[in-house]
């Protein structure tokens, strides 16, 4: 038994598996075709305990830690799921937090209990286009209008923006820099706030994504998480969390794949006999589940670090500010996020490979993650942003 193969974490293993098998598998395909995942299946989610997890119960959660909500990411992905489901269906697990952290009891009972309760969708939006990982470079402005602020700007690749209700949106709120940022929650609606087109992209098919556009949208003082200009250490503080549920989803993926390989090498027989009889292929399967349980190991190691302050009794904030102070967690993260992603690339490329024609069909399994797998290894901080944290965290 390990930190994340308790009693409880096995039966809420249990519970995941149920729910992806039941309500996710008999519609994945449709849900991909589609571009997006119903809204309604936000409440089923939440009904049965799975989309609060990580979050206190005080503001709607289910309760649980960091620990818990890795267990239902590995095990939506090892049940058949996808990482692009994932995105899709805990989106308000990067549009929430900050909100939560923050304290403030009016956003908490407008946004985050209605995002919990699946009666709402909520989006992270930071990325404009001209830039994505330089936060400090953001350029939508709000400038201060009595109890309202006036917004500006423009924001792209934002997971969940067709199908958000309120976007938590990171603004300059004084000249551009770290020190002027910070984070408004705007609602869908209203004037001036326009949502472009849905986005077509390689992987992630049935999470939605879009451009937003703000033209003089007024948005209430009371709108903002946090006091002004603090919100590029806000956003900050949230970055662990979001890099170590990208490493879970590559480890995952990394482990679904060799099963599938696994499998499909049983079953499937060239020149009379079965492709795992032949030794070439034994060793690459016993590389490729090397790799992934590696990476798998390593990631939790790094998410228990993170995660101590909360089983000590801390705050829902403090693992993120301790990742963000202290620089051999915020390091160690961006090395366990580079040395998941690395692995899923290898062992999803080895599993195609593996499955020979049929592995490059749509209808495959190994295709979809062959496509999703991509994007982990830019979302959340690119792998080079995550070396230059690396090499910083060296003293180089």
């Amino acid at each position: 038994m390990t930190i994340v193969d308790t009693p409880e974490r096995r039966q809420l293993r249990e519970l995941t598996r149920a729910f992806v098998t039941g309500e996710v598998l008999p519609h994945l395909a449709d849900w991909e075709r589609a571009g997006e995942v119903p809204r309604e299946l936000h409440a089923t989610a939440a009904k049965v305990g799975l989309l609060g997890v990580g979050f206190p119960e005080r503001v709607g959660g289910s309760g649980g830690d960091l620990l818990d909500s890795i267990v239902v990411t590995e095990e939506i992905i090892r049940s058949g799921g996808s990482s692009g489901l994932v995105a899709a269906l805990f989106t308000h697990g990067i549009a929430v937090p900050h909100i939560v952290a923050s304290g403030d009891e009016d956003l908490i009972d407008r946004y985050a209990r209605p995002a919990l309760a699946g009666t709402a969708i909520g989006a992270l939006a930071i990325t404009e286009p001209d830039g994505g990982s330089d936060v400090a470079s953001i350029r939508t402005h709000a400038h201060r209008d009595g109890d309202h602020y006036v917004v500006n700007g423009a924001k792209t690749y934002i997971t969940s923006g067709i199908r958000a209700d309120f976007v938590t949106t990171a603004v300059c709120t004084s000249p551009p820099g770290m020190g002027g940022l910070s984070l408004l929650v705007i609602d869908k609606g209203l004037p001036g706030f326009t949502v472009g087109r849905p986005l077509e992209k390689l992987g992630w098919h049935c999470s939605d994504t879009a451009e937003l556009s703000f033209v003089d949208v007024r948005v209430p003082v009371a709108n903002r998480i946090g006091a002004e200009d603090t919100g590029f250490l806000t956003i900050m503080q949230h970055f662990a969390t979001e890099r170590l549920s990208l490493a879970t989803q590559a480890y995952a993926i990394a482990q679904r794949c060799v099963e599938l390989a696994v499998r499909w090498c049983r079953d499937r027989s060239t020149f009379g006999r079965p492709l795992a009889s032949r030794q070439l292929v034994r060793h690459r399967l016993a590389e490729m589940h090397t790799r992934a349980e590696a990476a798998r190991a390593y990631v939790h190691e790094v998410a228990e670090r993170v995660a101590r302050p909360l089983q000590l009794g801390a705050s829902a904030a403090a693992p993120r500010s301790r990742a963000v102070a202290g620089e051999p967690v915020v390091t160690e993260v961006a090395m366990a996020k580079n040395v998941a992603v690395a692995a899923c690339a290898d062992v999803v490329d080895a599993a195609l490979q593996l499955h020979g024609g049929y592995g490059y069909l749509r209808d495959a399994e190994v295709e979809r993650h062959y496509r999703d797998a991509r994007v982990l290894g830019i979302g959340g901080g690119t792998t080079e942003v995550m070396n230059e944290i690396i090499a910083k965290g060296m003293g180089l």
